[in-house]
């Protein structure tokens, strides 16, 4: 016989009490997220988000280089979009790719709850959403965009107008947020190993993250 009673009107109330301090729901679910695997999942959407755009904007290089002479787009403006499209594409897709593998990977691979900083994960995300704001708004500022190649190189950069201090202001945010994830990683990977999980028994994707991160 169970030693716990139903006692009535007992279940509801406890899953009441569940159903109004749980977890957040809707878009507070994704906007205050802690979950090691809700961040992931944002992570990925926002780097195919990105992807997307630096695909747009390959798509306008190619048309321009389809036949010799002007098509569609003046010289600076060419310029931009190359700038932007490398910008976008290593910043804004491929790395929030790998880290949002990472997210959702790591802790399962090494048996951690979550990650070890699990509110500053949160934040790590959210500032690449801004950072992405300002770089595609820089080339709608007077001026245009930076058209100094992605690695941004002077003296082309010291010719630029407003466009070029939102996309330095944008690449320092992405860093800052690629610092925190690294953190992150690093600590969960050393600290957060489930009992008997050795260095040299962890898988090799955390491996490659634990040097990476570093």
């Amino acid at each position: 016989m169970s030693a716990v009673l139903d006692h009535p009107g007992h279940g509801h109330a406890a899953g009441h009490d569940d159903h109004a301090h749980g977890h957040p729901h809707g878009w507070r679910r994704w906007l205050f997220a802690t979950n090691h695997k809700d961040i992931g999942t944002m992570y990925l959407l926002f780097s195919f988000t990105m992807l997307m755009v630096g695909g747009i904007l390959a798509l306008g290089i190619r048309a321009e280089l389809f036949q010799p002479g002007l098509q569609f787009f003046n010289p600076q403006l060419f310029n931009s979009f190359t700038t932007m499209h490398g910008l976008i594409m290593v910043f804004g897709a491929i790395m929030p790719a790998a880290v949002g593998f990472a997210n959702w990977m790591i802790p399962m691979l090494i048996g951690a709850p979550d990650m070890a900083f699990a509110r500053m994960n949160n934040w790590s995300f959210w500032l690449l959403p801004p950072a992405a704001i300002l770089l595609i708004t820089s080339l709608f500022v007077p001026g245009g965009s930076v058209s100094a190649g992605w690695t941004m190189y002077p003296p082309l950069t010291i010719e630029a107008g407003m466009g070029m201090d939102l996309v330095i202001f944008a690449v320092h945010i992405m860093g800052a947020s690629s610092i925190m994830g690294s953190i992150n990683i690093i600590t969960t990977i050393l600290n957060l190993r489930a009992p008997g999980m050795t260095l040299m028994k962890m898988p090799l994707f955390c491996w490659t993250w634990l040097i990476t991160a570093y």
